[in-house]
């Protein structure tokens, strides 16, 4: 092999390196960057409902403090949560709040009639 093969091999050994040392830090930081978020909750908002027993479940990946109408309620290493409410006659407002490690917060609030 003459040398700038060898060159060339060692530069794209290098490169390939760096960018899996790249692709890993943005994997390791993941959190970091999209910070908190609830999804896949199962309520409508603006609907009404007929039973005044609701079971409310969803996502907050990456929460470690999540509150339902500022009250803390448990979820799963997966970020998952399963809460049960009891609506009260007429208007009702549902606050579910999460907060993760590094201080992001993510907020939905839901209206609905029973």
């Amino acid at each position: 092999m003459n040398t700038d093969a060898k060159k060339l091999v060692k530069i794209v050994g290098i490169s390939i390196f760096l960018l899996f040392i790249v692709i890993y830090a943005f994997f390791r930081s993941e959190a970091l960057i999209f910070g908190v978020k609830i999804k896949n909750v199962n309520i409508v908002d603006g609907s009404k409902v007929t039973n005044n027993i609701l079971e409310i479940t969803g996502n907050a990946k990456n929460a470690v403090n999540l509150t339902l109408n500022d009250r803390p309620i448990s979820i799963d290493q997966r970020g998952n949560f399963d809460e049960t409410i009891i609506l009260s006659l007429g208007y009702n407002v549902i606050s579910i709040k999460a907060k993760d490690k590094f201080g992001n917060n993510d907020e939905k609030i839901y209206k609905l009639i029973y």
